[in-house]
């Protein structure tokens, strides 16, 4: 009979955050692959394991050739569980290779839930959680970074991002640039630990927070795009003119119109020819 693998989620800083399933997964596997072994047996002291099956290192540099050796291991009957450094395997770690072959070769998967930086980086964001996007780690060449973002203008979702602290400020920068200065987002650092931190605002004012230097694992929340609003709507116009006078006061202190009502579009909902229609219309 083929064996079982099992996708552990392992705590994301604070290991008194691990399922009490974790510990039994990983004291009865026959092979536990790591993302990092040492970080592994770390966790297995924090818990009290005496990791008694063998333990495999499975990270993006061996997925491929480690892949069809724990498939053989599988297929011949072996418990193989699979964690990586923090969070669940596969979610924007090693796993998705191993859990589609074993798939393929009819192996049963399973898995243990557990902590999530995604959802709990969402949660305490303050923005929209009713429907949101996942998009990982984007791209670090600044080209393509920005037509990844470009391409997410228009989205309405809350989008969640992970990012390396050295390049935060930078990617903060080009998301202000694509999404506008002032379209609300979340920066979640260090979560559950020690020095854990949510710095929520303008993605302008999160650019210029994190170029003073940040440091930790990061995790970052950016609002959707809001509904298109109608100008010719009765009800929408107070808003309007409301939205409109704050854009003629940063106009006559100096700001150009064009890029101010861009970046109001991206935050408000009004489109940007609406907007600059009516801040150049005379009262």
């Amino acid at each position: 009979m083929s064996g079982v693998l099992v996708l552990a989620a392992t705590p994301i800083g604070d290991p008194r955050d691990a399922a009490r399933r974790l510990a039994a997964e990983l004291a009865g596997a026959d092979v536990v692959a790591a993302e990092d072994t040492r970080r592994l047996r770390r966790l297995a002291g924090d818990l009290g394991v005496e990791l008694a099956g063998e333990v495999r290192s499975y990270h993006e540099h061996n997925e491929t050739a480690r892949t069809a050796e724990l498939v053989e291991r599988l297929q011949a009957g072996a418990r193989v569980v699979l964690v990586t450094d923090a969070g669940m395997p596969s979610v924007s770690d090693p796993g998705y290779r191993l859990v589609r072959a074993a798939v393929a070769a009819g192996v049963r998967v399973t898995g243990i839930p557990g902590p999530s930086a995604v959802l709990l980086a969402l949660a305490l964001s303050g923005l929209p959680v009713d429907r949101f996007c996942f998009e990982g780690f984007l791209p670090r060449r600044a080209g393509e970074r920005a037509r990844l973002l470009a391409g997410l203008a228009e989205e309405q979702r809350t989008m969640v991002f992970f990012e390396a602290p050295h390049r935060l400020a930078e990617t903060l920068g080009a998301m202000s640039a694509a999404f506008g200065a002032e379209r609300p987002g979340a920066v979640c650092r260090e979560l559950t630990k020690t020095w854990e931190e949510v710095r929520r605002g303008g993605l302008a004012d999160l650019a210029a927070w994190a170029a003073e230097g940040v440091k930790g694992e990061l995790t970052v929340v950016v609002a959707g795009r809001p509904a298109r609003r109608d100008p010719h709507d009765a009800g929408e116009a107070a808003g309007l003119a409301v939205v409109v006078a704050g854009i003629r006061e940063r106009v006559a202190a100096g700001e150009r119109l064009k890029e101010v009502c861009a970046q109001v579009a991206a935050s408000t909902g009004w489109s940007r020819k609406d907007l600059y229609d009516a801040a150049v219309a005379t009262d």
